[in-house]
């Protein structure tokens, strides 16, 4: 008996062209899980020693920092914005401590030295203020988010450079007579055998991913990304939405500078270099769209996972630093061009349907 074909059925080649369309789409959404799976499949057979415990313990280090401030920076673009900032204010944050540290704050002509617990927290919330001036430049004066950030990335590089006069502050185990020892730690210390800035990382990680699915503000991020003007004219407050996103980041940025200079028991005002593209890269790697609206914090941890693997197994394999470069501009080019291609999918199976 022939087969009897409903008039509303779509013809064959219509639905398997929407089948290839849905495949194809769900590929782009995975496509971090699948980069990160073929990396370590790729560098543990390139290198033994890729897989074992000493490396994973320094490679989660390398990938906690970019976690961090891809979780920070993931607030900023689901908004609809960008945050070039992030590497000044990590450098400028572990030199405040270090100042904070080694010279102390002066009073009446004498230094008076903090605890390290208060300089931790005065450092974070400096990150915070650059953070707020970057939301007010972009709400308040209306200052493209890629120009008002730009500006605050040299003024942050600036900051940290007048702050030690260009030079480095050694030796930030601080002194048991000053009552500041303890410092190092934030970089260096160990729970249950694992590095405490991963734990630092899964902490912030599981908070921003409450704060990002489960809360009224995580709700109204993704709405003033994907619509600003629908999202204002539904009552959202979208400026403070918008000033809030960027003082999250500032936090993470501000915490990455302290890890590392615990970490290196020093502060050097070029630290954190750069640290703005791998948080971005890790961000749109992980399926966050840069024009806002879409993303998730697991997708941006994913993508850390991506950007860290892939930097220490060249590294491993002893590629040149300028090869480095290259391939990670090369990834972020990727990145973008994978993001705009995942746009034009989604477009088309909304008007296939």
């Amino acid at each position: 008996m022939n087969e009897v074909m409903s008039p509303l059925s779509p013809p064959s080649p219509l639905r398997a062209g929407a089948a290839w369309r849905s495949t194809a789409a769900l590929l782009l959404k995975l496509r971090s899980l699948l980069a990160l799976a073929i990396l370590v499949l790729f560098f543990s057979s390139m290198t033994s020693s890729f897989l074992t415990a000493n490396n994973l313990s320094i490679l989660a280090k390398h990938v906690a920092i970019t976690a961090l401030l891809a979780v920070g920076t993931s607030f900023v673009i689901l908004a609809g914005g960008i945050d070039l900032s992030l590497g000044s204010v990590a450098g400028l944050s572990g030199m405040i401590a270090g100042y904070l540290l080694v010279d102390g704050m002066r009073f009446a002509g004498a230094p008076h030295f903090l605890p390290a617990w208060l300089v931790i927290l005065l450092s974070l919330a400096c990150g915070g203020i650059v953070g707020w001036v970057n939301g007010i430049l972009v709400t308040r004066f209306s200052i493209p988010p890629f120009i008002a950030t730009l500006g605050t990335l040299y003024v942050g590089r600036g900051a940290a450079l007048l702050i030690s006069n260009g030079r480095t502050f050694p030796d930030l185990a601080g002194d048991a007579a000053r009552h500041n020892t303890g410092f190092p730690l934030l970089g260096q210390a160990y729970l249950a055998g694992i590095p405490l800035p991963v734990w630092l990382m899964a902490m912030l990680a599981f908070l921003a991913w409450l704060l990002a699915s489960k809360t009224p503000f995580g709700r109204h991020v993704y709405a003033v990304g994907g619509n600003e003007r629908a999202a204002l004219l539904c009552g959202i407050a979208v400026s403070r939405v918008k000033i809030w996103t960027y003082i999250i980041s500032g936090f993470c940025a501000a915490l990455v500078g302290l890890i590392i200079a615990g970490q290196l028991e020093a502060a050097h005002p070029a630290t954190g270099q750069s640290f703005e593209l791998n948080a971005i890269a890790a961000v749109v790697l992980g399926g966050t769209s840069l024009i806002g609206g879409r993303g998730s914090i697991g997708g941006s941890l994913v993508g850390a996972f991506v950007i860290g693997v892939l930097a220490d197994g060249l590294v491993m394999l002893g590629v040149s630093e300028f090869w480095q470069m290259v391939i990670k501009g090369v990834v972020i080019i990727l990145a973008v061009g994978i993001d705009q291609l995942q746009n034009r999918f989604q477009l088309r199976l909304q008007e296939s349907r």
